[in-house]
C-alpha cells in the first residue's frame, strides 16, 4: 500500500497529504530552475498519486511556470506547474498535465514520515551547475542531463516501490 506523505510550507499556511509509491529522495536536480526555487543545492522531487492529494490552505497556493532557456532566442515557458505558498514562498509540488496521474512533491516540503535516505544519490543536470555548488557527500551517480531511470523505474529497480 502506498505511503501517506504529510507536507507543509514553512509558515504552515498550506498543509497537504498525498499517497506515494516512490518515497525515496534519491534524485537531486542541480539545474538553474531547481537551484533558484529550491536553494543553492537544487531540488529533490518525489513521486505521488495526484488523485490522493488533500490540501488545507489552498487559497495560499500560487503556481509558477519556469522560463526555459532564459535570455536565449528559443526562450519559452515550461508547461509544468510549480505550486508554492504565496505567504512564505516555500515550494510544495510540481505538476505536469502530460502525466495527470502524477504529482511530484518537493522532498523539502515533507514533514512525515521521516524519508529513507538512498544508498546512492543520483545527481541530474550537471551541465548547468555552477562551480560553487557542492555535491552531497557519499556514493553518487552523476549525469550531465537526466539519468536513465524514471522515478518509478528507479524505485522498482532498487526494490523501493510501494504498491
Amino acid at each position: 500500500m502506498p505511503i501517506k506523505l504529510e507536507g507543509s510550507c514553512h509558515c504552515g499556511a498550506v498543509r497537504f497529504t498525498v499517497q506515494s509509491s516512490t518515497p525515496v529522495p534519491y534524485q537531486l536536480c542541480v539545474c538553474s530552475i531547481c537551484r533558484k526555487v529550491g536553494g543553492v543545492g537544487g531540488s529533490i522531487n518525489l513521486g505521488a498519486h495526484s488523485d490522493t492529494l488533500e490540501v488545507k490552505g489552498r487559497e495560499h497556493i500560487g503556481i509558477s511556470k519556469a522560463v526555459l532557456n532564459r535570455d536565449a532566442p528559443d526562450e519559452s515557458i515550461a508547461s509544468s506547474e510549480r505550486n508554492f505558498c504565496t505567504k512564505c514562498s516555500a515550494m510544495l509540488w510540481l505538476y505536469h498535465e502530460t502525466w495527470p496521474e502524477l504529482l511530484h512533491p518537493f522532498a523539502s516540503a515533507i514533514d512525515s514520515p521521516e524519508l529513507d535516505p538512498p544508498e546512492e544519490m543520483v545527481i541530474l543536470m550537471m551541465n548547468s551547475k555552477p562551480a560553487y555548488v557542492r555535491l552531497p557527500e557519499g556514493k553518487k551517480s552523476v549525469h550531465e542531463n537526466y539519468g536513465e531511470d524514471s522515478i518509478e523505474g528507479w524505485h522498482k529497480k532498487h526494490g523501493k516501490f510501494v504498491e
